[in-house]
């Protein structure tokens, strides 16, 4: 039986349709990794999927209502088709219910074959990591870690008469270094769309600059210390702010961005710094898809807003907040613009003009992090956030990275960190440390926090 194209099953789950409106898009994915420990390739693999997702919208005379139903592979496109029309008369009406996009901007090639890597985007790659683990075997220590490329391309399709495609790479590389000892641990990581830009040299380098600064160890009790967050720990918690970004949400008065008696807080001063946090699909490096792709509805997006642009938004503007995440049904609603999310994130100062070393240099007494994680919530009314520091906390003192401290829990809020930052550097794009599951096309600064609280002494090494 010959194989359907993408394409074709777009076309045939439209073509099925009985009720009164459909989405369908189809996402085809190859991905390539390797894995090393102790200074040794584990493992290599490829692999390769495909996923359809039909919407169905269905008018029962009380309103419209819709049922997205997801299969593996390629389905039986009329079982499919008439389990999503079925999962619609289910539903009842949608209160997120608007009519369906019918024309956009786009004319990506809807008849190209979609895009797909293989172990070959590591040409370069696996033999400068060949020569790191000779140079780490030489200084008696030990390199982990995984680098792994994925390419997908959607086709989306909708009644009508939307065809849309775009292809997304998606690429990481994360380094732990440890002595045989397997003591402390130090990272690097880097996000990438081909691999062509990254350095294994510079990424070893950096480890080795950290295993180099842990050979004193320092312990420090918990409080409030004046802290250096890199741009992987800045993304970490920008991310977080990011995802609580939804108007309705903020109107409602369920999330730090509501307004004390009713509303939202566009319009507030949220920074001192003339810090910027914006969206960008066009945005160098950090390429994203320019149209809402979406399988369930939320306080984010919309069923209903599948095709929708994604233009570039800032959310924060020179540190007031300009705008929310907002479907076209709330926007309605509140009468304010529609504003779709994008994926990826940057936040920049535009007068900044120092690198992570000159504000290191700068430090009279004080943290510098490398990543976070297990970050969590604690209290969604002040987006009070509380995680762990993980594989380097270093004191500085005088300018100069002195030795190592111990990991600490901290609980605070990025919103409050925002009003508190003194100092931003230069952004530069960076790996997300705890999200790059989800997330990982993002430009940050480094940032100076005179006050951040590490609430207690974490046993993590």
């Amino acid at each position: 039986m010959t194989q359907l194209s993408a394409q074709q099953i777009v076309e045939r789950a439209l073509a099925a349709s009985t009720v009164d409106g459909q989405v369908t898009y189809v996402v085809e994915s190859s991905e390539a990794n390797l894995r090393w420990a102790s200074n040794s390739l584990t493992t290599n693999g490829a692999m390769r999927s495909r996923q359809v997702v039909v919407v169905s919208f269905v008018d029962g005379g009380a309103g419209m209502a819709a049922g997205t139903v997801t299969r593996s592979g390629t389905p039986d496109i009329a079982e499919l088709v008439a389990a999503s029309e079925q999962a619609a008369r289910d539903a009842g009406p949608a209160e997120d219910a608007v009519p369906l996009i019918s024309e956009s901007p786009f004319g990506q090639d809807w008849d190209a074959e979609a895009a797909a890597t293989s172990i070959e985007v590591f040409r370069d790659f696996a033999p400068a990591l060949g020569q790191a683990f000779g140079e780490a075997r030489d200084r008696g220590q030990l390199l982990f870690g995984f680098a792994e490329h994925v390419m997908t391309t959607t086709y989306l399709g909708s009644s009508t008469g939307l065809r849309l495609r775009h292809d997304q790479p998606t690429g990481r590389v994360e380094l732990n270094g440890k002595d045989a000892d397997f003591g402390r641990s130090v990272w690097a990581g880097a996000a990438t769309r081909d691999f062509g830009d990254v350095s294994v040299a510079e990424l070893a380098a950096e480890v080795a600059r950290k295993r180099a600064w842990s050979q004193r160890g320092v312990d420090l009790p918990a409080g409030r210390y004046e802290t250096l967050l890199p741009p992987s720990a800045t993304s970490d918690l920008m991310i977080y702010l990011y995802w609580t970004m939804q108007a309705r949400d903020a109107d409602e008065g369920r999330s730090v961005f509501a307004r004390r008696g009713g509303g939202n807080r566009t319009g507030d001063r949220l920074a001192e710094l003339p810090l910027t946090l914006r969206s960008d699909p066009a945005a160098s490096g950090l390429e994203a898809a320019p149209f809402q792709v979406v399988g369930g509805s939320s306080s984010s997006a919309s069923v209903f807003d599948n095709g929708m642009p994604t233009p570039a938004v800032n959310w924060i503007e020179d540190g007031v907040l300009a705008n929310l995440i907002r479907p076209r049904a709330w926007a309605l609603t509140t009468t304010a613009p529609a504003t779709a999310a994008v994926d990826n994130l940057i936040l920049e100062d535009a007068t900044a003009t120092a690198s992570q070393e000159q504000m290191i240099a700068a430090t009279g007494r004080g943290l510098l992090l490398t990543t976070l994680w297990y970050i969590r919530a604690v209290d969604p009314q002040t987006l009070l956030l509380t995680g762990l520091t993980r594989d380097g906390v270093f004191l500085v003192e005088g300018g100069e990275v002195t030795g190592a401290v111990n990991n600490f829990r901290f609980n605070e809020s990025p919103v409050d960190l925002l009003a508190r930052t003194t100092q931003a550097s230069r952004s530069e794009r960076t790996l997300p440390r705890e999200w790059n599951d989800w997330f990982t096309r993002a430009a940050m600064p480094m940032l100076r926090v005179p006050d951040f609280n590490m609430s207690s002494v974490s046993p993590a090494s």
